[in-house]
Parts: C-alpha cells; sequence; structure tokens
C-alpha cells in the first residue's frame, strides 16, 4: 500500500551539501520538515549553511565536515549522523568535483582525485550508511550524477564523465544486493543548472547554454532537488536500480536544427 511520506519522521543526509544542487536538496527536505545532515570539506562552511538552513526552514540541519577522499571520514559521518538523529532514511550521494583538464594533460593523480570523490565516495558512503538503513527497516539512497558521461560528452572532463558513468554500473548492482532489505538505490541525472559556479561565467554564457535546451531555460537547483525527494519518499517504494534524467530535453536534439522556437510553441 503506497503511503504520503511524513517527512517529519525521516532523517535525511546531504553530501556535498553547502552549495550548488546539494544546497538545493538539503532546503527542500529541510522545508518538509525532515531532519538533514549536510556535509562538505570545509566544516565551519557547513556548519554556517546548516544554520541559515535551520534558521529559514525552522527544520533541525546539521553541518559536517567529511573529505570523502578518505575512507575513515566517511564511516566517522555515518556514525555521527546515527548518534545525532537516531536514524538515518535517506542518503543523497550528491558530493562531486568536476576540474577541467584535457586528456593530452590528464595525469594519474587528476583521474585518482575525481574517481576518489564522485565515483568511490558514492560507493562507500552507501555502504557506510548500510547499518543504519537496516536498523530503520527502510532505506532511499539517491546519487547525483549527471548527462555527462551516460549520456553525453564534453571536452575537458572525460574523467568526471566516466565517474558519473561509473555511478550508474555501481547502482544497478547495488538496487539489487539491497533490494530484499527494503533499501532503494537510484540517481538522477542533471543537465545544465544554474549553480554560484555557472552564473560566475556570466550572462552570455548562460545565454548561449540556455539556447541548446528546448525547454528554454537552465535547470534550477530546484528541479533536481524535487525529482531526488520523489526517489526518497514511500511513494518510490516500488522504484530501484533506475535513473531519473533532469534536463529540460536537453539530450533529446540531434542538433540545434532539431528544435525551433515554433516548435517548441514560443
Amino acid at each position: 500500500m503506497v503511503t504520503e511520506t511524513d517527512w517529519r519522521r525521516r532523517s535525511v543526509v546531504v553530501t556535498g551539501g553547502t552549495r550548488g544542487i546539494g544546497r538545493g536538496i538539503a532546503e527542500l527536505f529541510a522545508r518538509r520538515g525532515a531532519v538533514v545532515v549536510l556535509t562538505g570539506r570545509d566544516e565551519e562552511i557547513a556548519r554556517k549553511v546548516a544554520d541559515e538552513l535551520a534558521r529559514t526552514t525552522g527544520s533541525r540541519v546539521t553541518g559536517l565536515g567529511v573529505d570523502l577522499r578518505d575512507p575513515e571520514a566517511i564511516e566517522a559521518m555515518a556514525e555521527e549522523a546515527e548518534d545525532r538523529h537516531g536514524h538515518v532514511d535517506v542518503v543523497c550521494a550528491n558530493a562531486g568535483v568536476f576540474p577541467e583538464k584535457p586528456l593530452r594533460e590528464m595525469t594519474a593523480a587528476d583521474v585518482d582525485d575525481v574517481l576518489a570523490v564522485n565515483l568511490r565516495g558514492s560507493i562507500l558512503t552507501t555502504k557506510a550508511f548500510l547499518p543504519a538503513m537496516e536498523r530503520a527497516g527502510r532505506g532511499r539512497v539517491v546519487l547525483t550524477s549527471s548527462i555527462t558521461g551516460p549520456t553525453t560528452g564534453f571536452g575537458g572532463w572525460s574523467h568526471y564523465g566516466a565517474s558519473k558513468a561509473g555511478q550508474l554500473g555501481f547502482l544497478r548492482s547495488a538496487a539489487l544486493e539491497l533490494a530484499p532489505a527494503g533499501i532503494t538505490v537510484n540517481a538522477v541525472l542533471p543537465g545544465n543548472v544554474r549553480t554560484e559556479g555557472l552564473s560566475e561565467l556570466g550572462e552570455d554564457y548562460l545565454r548561449r547554454m540556455a539556447a541548446t535546451i528546448p525547454a528554454g531555460r537552465l535547470g534550477e537547483t530546484s528541479d533536481i532537488a524535487h525529482a531526488v525527494l520523489f526517489l526518497a519518499s514511500d511513494e518510490a517504494a516500488f522504484i530501484t536500480g533506475q535513473t531519473l534524467t533532469v534536463d529540460g530535453g536537453q539530450t533529446l536534439p540531434e542538433s540545434l536544427d532539431s528544435f525551433t522556437p515554433t516548435a517548441t510553441g514560443s
């Protein structure tokens, strides 16, 4: 029987929750009444963001400093989150890095750093929270992947694309293993989303990017957050091992000639 989720009874962890998509995810869960733990590499910034969200949403929000390149820090994060809130129901493995580096210039260290955070970090974060979710008798894991890697490519981001495609290979096998325990594993694949880093590139750049999207605009962090909220809900209990692309139709056209103002109704 499908029931409507009472978020006031849910404990949510969002890695990489101090800015961009992660902050949007943490804020939406907090506005729905969930207790939230958000993490970032800088503990001071994580606590500051958590305090801001607690003040604006009225929910309990905790900020932790966690470097996902450190397996021991990940284990400590899981223990502290459960200690603070008593249980953990939802894990949003959102943290990621995306340094641009042409393949000809890429070093082994460049590859290792991206894979350590984006791919290994997602795997070890999921693993670390398994005991807490099993004790809760249910669990939702939602990965923030990307259209870059699984669906599209972008010059200079080959290591990033590989890490995001790797997340999807992980989620399918993890979903099979964890389904008997009532734990689902799914992913959202954002397209171009207006975040702090993107906005720094200037309005002309943002307009050019928006012109490639049939919806006629860049995504907002709230667009991704609502997709994550659904996959984390009781209503999505029968969905696991799946991906949800949230890109305003960005990956649909073969070329810019594939859609026109007339065709889109604008």
